[in-house]
């Protein structure tokens, strides 16, 4: 079947996202209300990418940048390619500090792609997006809570990647500790051993089964739900200050992990208001994001525009 591509732009408003939570390693994740707005046409040829806020003058602005690789992995998918294609990025989501930069770049690519294409919903349906984005990714654990929203569960299957959204009770209040140094996921994860104490791997089961419980019914467990001994601890070395931090929250009672690799803290609960935290850290008060990945016809507005990051500096 030919593939035939839509007339005008389509745009895509996609989530920051943290994953692990803590003991719910390449498994939890949760969308939050930091966006990153992207739009994308069919042109008569060639690629075009304006990259404005974060990443800007550092990004390609070719068929290298992420959003682009991922729009055509899914053109593949999709039966064909477009002539060109021109696409303008609003950057909100920091590079490389644990806040799902990437997942953001992987999931506006595949919708975008879906959108520009007539029947692009019907060839690739939501669960073909995830397992195409995770498959991009490498595991599902960003791309699930930013394609669905909310708090998500994701595994993989030998199809690929599935996950599932769960409603976050209240009293979930994001805070994320954001410093100026930059972390990689690669680089976090070689820190990893090959394998791990079984008494270490059936406490933070443990501790993951709980944090499920503890975000959807009962954030007055959320402290010791999100313990873990399977990967911050062997990444510490390599983030001396926000192991220190985390460190510092969670004896102040504020229930503080690392975000997805590093090195952003993720507080799921509020941390007190004279906590000493130090100028080395933006400090983000932010809500969760329950809609996930929303796309739309035409062209990013004045407000989409705007590339200043949401949420509260300290």
């Amino acid at each position: 079947m030919p593939t035939n591509f839509t007339a005008g732009p389509v745009r895509v408003r996609v989530p920051a996202t943290s994953a692990n939570l803590g003991p719910g390693f390449d498994a939890l994740g949760l969308a939050l209300g930091l966006h990153d707005d992207v739009a994308a046409e069919v042109s008569s040829g060639g690629v075009r990418v304006a990259v404005t806020g974060q990443g800007a003058g550092e990004l390609p602005d070719d068929d290298r940048h992420l959003v682009v690789r991922a729009m055509r992995a899914a053109f593949d998918v999709l039966g064909g390619h477009p002539a060109g294609l021109n696409v303008e990025c609003v950057n909100r989501i920091p590079q490389a500090r644990g806040l799902g930069s990437s997942s953001a770049a992987i999931v506006a690519g595949v919708l975008l792609a879906r959108a520009l294409v007539t029947d692009g919903e019907h060839r690739l349906d939501y669960s073909a997006a995830l397992r195409l984005a995770a498959e991009i990714e490498g595991h599902p654990d960003n791309v699930a809570p930013c394609l669905l929203g909310g708090f998500t569960l994701a595994w993989s299957e030998p199809t690929g990647a599935q996950a599932v959204s769960l409603p976050v009770a209240d009293g979930v209040r994001p805070t994320v500790f954001v410093p100026a140094e930059r972390g990689f996921t690669a680089t976090a994860r070689a820190a990893l051993p090959a394998t791990v104490p079984h008494g270490d791997a059936a406490f933070t089961a443990g501790r993951a089964a709980l944090l499920v419980h503890a975000l959807t019914a009962d954030p007055t467990l959320l402290l010791p739900a999100t313990a873990d001994r399977l990967h911050q601890d062997y990444r510490a070395a390599g983030m001396p200050g926000t192991s220190s931090l985390v460190s510092a929250l969670r004896a102040a009672g504020v229930a503080a992990v690392v975000s997805g690799a590093g090195p952003t803290v993720l507080a799921l609960s509020e941390p007190p208001a004279s906590f000493p935290v130090g100028t080395d850290w933006q400090i983000w008060q932010l809500p969760i994001d329950v809609s996930g990945a929303r796309v739309a016809r035409g062209r990013l507005g004045h407000a989409e525009r705007d590339p200043v990051a949401a949420g509260r500096k300290s």
